[in-house]
């Protein structure tokens, strides 16, 4: 018996070529988005951009720049190295050769003084050559000036010793308001007076041809102790035993270390 074959009732929209072929795909309607976005390109996204050889190069500077810091930190060791090797250079020392207290009277707003003093300078470099400017000298005790004076500036040759002398005296100095005298009348309860010496100066610094900028030095002497006389026969300190320490004066910015 032969069967009859009756079309479909539907035909396949778009589906007959694949029909054709033999494919059974179902078929779907057509989006609004479909429609819409028919003619736009396919959105590709883009690669993050490479930064591999921005980073070699940062490393490439920060590479040299340490080798290059490193080189003259290096160089400069070894000029430094040489330059001590060839001249030894030594700090000048100061010691207080002698001291005399004349005439010392405390009131209560003025002080009245009369020392008579006596440092010995000593240059140990045999290639160097000192500057002096002039020396101020300040007497302190109890955290007052009770004295002050100066010495000429003198040039101080190698291996050399040089003694300056001066009297350092105040006249009715005043006592500022406010400051602590007990110290002071303690000690002139008891005859006897502690004293600190300050020297302030500019030394420039001679090394064969080369001659260096002014530098500030600060020479203190500490740790003396001296007899008010009490008539008009002066009093001496031993002083043997006194040490005198050489300190630069660097300023930075608005501090002096």
């Amino acid at each position: 018996m032969n069967d009859k074959v009756h079309p479909s009732a539907k035909p396949a929209a778009n589906g007959g070529s694949a029909a054709a072929n033999g494919e059974a795909n179902p078929t779907f309607p057509t989006t609004k988005s479909q429609l819409y976005n028919s003619s736009r390109p396919a959105y590709r996204p883009q690669p993050p951009p490479k930064r591999g050889h921005r980073r070699s190069c940062c490393c490439s500077c920060c590479l040299w720049s340490t080798l290059t810091v490193l080189l003259i930190l290096l160089l400069a060791a070894i000029a430094g190295a040489a330059f001590y090797v060839l001249y030894r250079p030594q700090r000048p020392s100061f010691a207080v050769n002698s001291l005399q207290l004349s005439r010392f009277n405390l009131t209560d707003n003025s002080i009245a003084s009369s020392f008579n003093l006596s440092i010995t300078a000593r240059n140990p470099n045999k290639k160097m050559t000192f500057f002096y400017d002039a020396i101020s000298v300040r007497f302190i005790s109890g955290d007052l000036d009770i004295a002050g004076g100066s010495f000429p500036g003198f040039t101080h040759g190698r291996r050399n010793v040089t003694t300056l002398k001066s009297v350092v005296s105040s006249s009715k100095n005043q006592i500022a308001d406010g400051a602590d005298t007990s110290q002071l009348k303690s000690s002139l309860k008891n005859k006897s007076l502690p004293l600190k010496i300050q020297l302030d100066t500019k030394v420039k610094v001679k090394i064969g041809k080369i001659k260096t900028k002014n530098l500030k030095i600060r020479v203190t002497c500490d740790g003396i102790k001296i007899s008010i006389p009490s008539g008009k026969t002066a009093t001496s300190a031993t002083t043997s035993h006194v040490k005198c320490k050489v300190d630069p004066r660097i300023k930075i910015i608005k501090w002096t270390v």
